[in-house]
């Protein structure tokens, strides 16, 4: 997928890329090739596959849940790595309040440069690890969306967003092929938590057999004050 059939692909969902977002994109390219000589972020690097595989994957939720996605909701992207999905949907919507949350400083050093190359506003870098963030009351049930990918199984990145989430709020995580089978083994832990899944839908990326599963799971009632647990506890221990 080069940047004319990622343009012509986000067209046939309905979103039109100005000149700007163009040159946003391409950027987003350049730096992450750059600084990932130095700072593992990615094992894609071919310009067709990162277009395919980062840019166009992270997008998807836009056109799959527009209806999550509201004039100028805050949105909170858990593990986010070098910023996917939350950058490539905050380019597309700008007027989006972004919190990026990754544990690791050098990763958030590169996205720190990397939205003053892309001159995005409103975002913020939390430097901190998922479940610390859960229990910080500046972050606790703050944001309308909580986004996810290729984060953690379902049982394990319940426990990491949704404590985030308002109620009301959505956690979107954007799965695999075996998403259907991380939900069913993380059926209580979502409703512990707090949260109803909504809807499941299956895609696959253009022109390929990569299936992809994005899991809408509404937040319906307040998370318990003990969760999420100490850092390392989730992921040891999944409810």
């Amino acid at each position: 997928m080069n940047p004319d059939i990622f343009e012509k692909a986000l067209a046939e969902n309905g979103i039109n890329l100005s000149l700007q977002q163009k040159q946003q994109f391409a950027i987003y390219y350049q730096d992450l090739i750059q600084v990932n000589e130095k700072v593992n972020l990615t094992r894609i690097t071919d310009e067709d596959e990162v277009y395919l595989k980062h840019f166009y994957d992270s997008v998807t939720p836009l056109f799959t849940f527009p209806e999550v996605f509201k004039t100028d909701a805050s949105l909170c992207d858990v593990g986010a790595g070098a910023g996917f999905p939350s950058l490539p949907i905050k380019i597309l919507r700008p007027d989006l309040k972004v919190t990026i949350i990754d544990s690791l400083g050098k990763r958030l050093k590169f996205l720190d440069s990397l939205i003053q190359k892309l001159n995005l506003e409103n975002i913020t870098l939390v430097h901190s690890r998922a479940e610390d963030a859960g229990q910080n009351p500046a972050l606790r049930a703050k944001f309308d969306i909580v986004t996810a990918r290729a984060v953690a199984k379902m049982s394990v990145l319940s426990e990491y967003c949704l404590p985030l989430a308002k109620i009301g709020g959505d956690l979107v995580a954007l799965k695999g092929p075996k998403a259907n089978e991380e939900l069913t083994d993380a059926k209580d832990a979502i409703k512990i938590l707090g949260g109803k899944t909504k809807k499941i839908v299956e895609l696959a990326l253009p022109n390929t057999d990569d299936e992809r599963n994005l899991v809408l799971i509404e937040k319906v009632a307040k998370t318990p004050k003990k969760y999420p647990r100490q850092a390392g506890t989730p992921n040891r221990k999944p409810l």
